[in-house]
């Protein structure tokens, strides 16, 4: 007899897949103020992105494996309790190391809105019904990252960086008692006997994991690199203020907004995994033209700021094609086994992302040409692969 599984609100599921990404941006215009704060270098605090993303992969693993364990909703009320804990100790910081330690456990918690929420998505739904949620969620959380610059500039600019901090605090709160009372338990019946070897085994040996893990975590780190290296390109050199520079942020999250709708409208026409190569090629032109750009010489004036963010519209525009049917496909062959399949892609992906960004932070150096570059290598690879993966032996 099939059990007929509760379907959470589509907008419950957008707070929680979308917070941990506000978490990662909202003190972005906060970068250059913070490093004189803490009486450290710009690339120095950089790294409070990158060890982020390192928390949030072993998150990712502990929360997925967690949730097939005691369930979904258990395990993401205790991961938003742990996030809580993080971000308070991040208000309390007052040395850099003190908020490397406390950045890593607020990521911890974090993850479980990513990895729990995708294998709510992948329960509720299949087939073209789930990468058109895929495509929806994708489409709104391409303003989570831009929400979170926007709130982060002005409280700043107005309270200071450590009420940034305060403000995450106070979303976690809201965030948990929004769960207690309004998630809905999916996972039906206890998962297929099986252990974590048994499936990372199988998904070493999967080509398609590979292709996807990369894809994802690709696209992921050319994001938050971008958040990254931004405020010092546009607060420094063009004289942006934190607040301007976050509405700069929602101008540029449409990009990945139109992304996900085109990657939507184009699924009855193409196969999922051309659209995945189409989205890697338009970033490839994106970053391509970034690069030359810059290298021909940029002045901070309205018209290099113009082109610049035209440039950079194109290449997130790739990346809002692509990721959506790659969190959709990826794990479409480990049914039985979602939270612990889930949490060792995560885990994959994200130490990809924190690999990626922690490169971009090796790498600043003030130059305007350094991040183009960066990211033309990476879309380059993203083509090389989405064609391996787009090709007919492979679908």
């Amino acid at each position: 007899m099939h059990t007929k599984i509760s379907t959470p609100s589509l907008f419950l599921l957008i707070l929680l897949v979308g917070f941990p990404q506000i978490s990662e941006t909202i003190y972005t215009p906060s970068l250059p103020d913070l490093a004189r704060q803490l009486h450290v270098g710009n690339s120095t605090v950089q790294l409070t992105l990158s060890i982020y993303f390192l928390g949030f992969a072993f998150g990712v693993f502990c929360w997925g494996r967690l949730s097939d364990a005691i369930g979904r909703r258990p395990a993401m009320l205790w991961g938003i309790v742990v996030y809580g804990l993080g971000s308070l100790g991040c208000y309390l910081s007052a040395s850099v190391e003190w908020l490397l330690v406390s950045r890593f456990v607020q990521a911890f918690g974090a993850s479980t809105g990513s990895v729990v929420t995708q294998t709510i998505l992948r329960e509720c739904m299949d087939g073209p019904r789930r990468h058109a949620a895929f495509a929806q969620i994708s489409a709104a959380l391409a303003f989570t990252p831009a929400i979170g610059p926007l709130i982060g500039g002005w409280v700043d600019q107005w309270f200071g960086f450590s009420a940034v901090f305060f403000t995450l605090v106070l979303m976690s709160v809201g965030l948990f008692f929004a769960t207690f009372f309004s998630l809905p338990e999916t996972r039906v019946a206890s998962p297929a006997k099986t252990t974590v070897r048994t499936v990372f085994k199988q998904m070493l040996a999967d080509r398609r994991i590979w292709a996807f893990a990369f894809l994802i975590g690709a696209t992921n780190g050319i994001l938050f690199s971008y958040y990254a290296e931004a405020p010092f390109i546009f607060i420094e050199f063009f004289q942006m203020t934190p607040g301007w520079f976050g509405f700069l942020g929602v101008l540029v999250a449409l990009s990945s907004i139109c992304g996900a709708m085109l990657a939507k409208k184009w699924l009855p026409r193409f196969a999922a995994e051309k659209i995945i190569l189409i989205g890697s090629l338009v970033a490839t032109g994106g970053a391509a033209c970034l690069t030359v750009l810059t290298l021909a010489g940029v002045e901070p004036n309205p018209l290099s700021l113009c082109l610049m963010l035209a440039a950079i519209f194109m290449l997130l525009l790739g990346i809002g094609i692509a990721i959506p049917n790659c969190l959709s496909l990826a794990l479409v062959d480990y049914g039985a086994v979602l939270g612990t399949a889930g949490a060792i892609l995560g885990l994959g992906y994200y130490v990809l992302v924190s690999l990626i960004t922690t490169g971009m932070s090796y790498l600043h150096n003030g130059s305007l040409v350094t991040m183009p570059l960066y990211f033309f290598a990476l879309a380059l690879l993203m083509s090389l692969v989405s064609q391996k993966l787009a090709a007919p032996k492979n679908r």
